[in-house]
């Protein structure tokens, strides 16, 4: 069962792979650099029949995500995390525990132990926000990894079924706007299910259980925000 730690970092890393697809200017991870090039227009002619004039939308996060290949690696992935999530909810139990005595007992100590309960919560909350930072840069790489790994094998899926159903143009709406130039678009057009359907068949990785998997998300979650940093030590009166 993955943990309210690891799917807020899940939830955090699918925006953070939106964003690495999907963000004009990031040509080394966004898709038009890393899809194969366009066939030509005699080989679409040939796939689609004619030219195809058609507009179409994909949403390249989900589909990644939603792929039986992406639900299986990045779950893989969130377990792998487990260690470490459990060292991080350790360290941060251990600052709590050191804040309620704060609370509870900081006006009967004298203003040396007062002094000294501080500094252990600021140093401990100094590591722990390092730690934190290291956790989510070290997934975010990993999974913008696989992130990759998939793309580079969706590409091709994507430019067929493109051609063999006509369209001139697909659009990326992983990133809506303001943050990408999408300002609406109706599901109707969207071809995201059928790519990922048309991945599975190719891909051969089967159906992970029922429940298992890194699911799409398009709500960014809250940040994990530094707790209050407990008041300056005073000398009792």
């Amino acid at each position: 069962m993955t943990s309210k730690f690891v799917r807020n970092l899940l939830a955090l890393a699918a925006v953070a792979t939106g964003v690495a697809l999907a963000q004009t200017g990031a040509a080394a991870a966004s898709p038009s650099a890393a899809l194969p090039a366009a066939p030509s227009a005699a080989n679409t002619a040939t796939l689609s029949g004619g030219t195809g004039t058609k507009v179409g939308t994909i949403n390249m996060t989900q589909a990644i995500l939603a792929s039986n290949e992406g639900r299986r690696d990045f779950e893989a992935l969130s377990k792998k995390l487990e260690p470490k999530e459990n060292e991080l909810k350790g360290k941060n139990d251990e600052i709590e525990a050191l804040k309620k005595q704060l609370n509870t007992q900081g006006d009967k100590l004298n203003e040396d132990a007062r002094a000294n309960l501080v500094k252990q919560i600021d140093s401990k909350q100094k590591v722990l926000d390092r730690d934190m930072q290291d956790a989510r840069e070290e997934f975010n790489n990993q999974q913008n990894e696989l992130a990759q790994k998939i793309l580079q094998k969706m590409g091709p899926v994507v430019i067929k079924y493109a051609a063999e159903n006509g369209f001139g143009v697909l659009i990326d709406t992983s990133q809506q706007w303001p943050q990408g130039p999408i300002l609406w678009n109706n599901d109707a057009v969207d071809v995201t299910k059928a790519v990922v359907d048309q991945y599975n068949l190719q891909s051969g990785v089967p159906a992970p259980p029922a429940g298992t998997g890194a699911k799409p998300t398009s709500t960014t979650p809250k940040p994990i925000t530094k707790p209050a940093t407990p008041p300056p030590a005073t000398k009792p009166q």
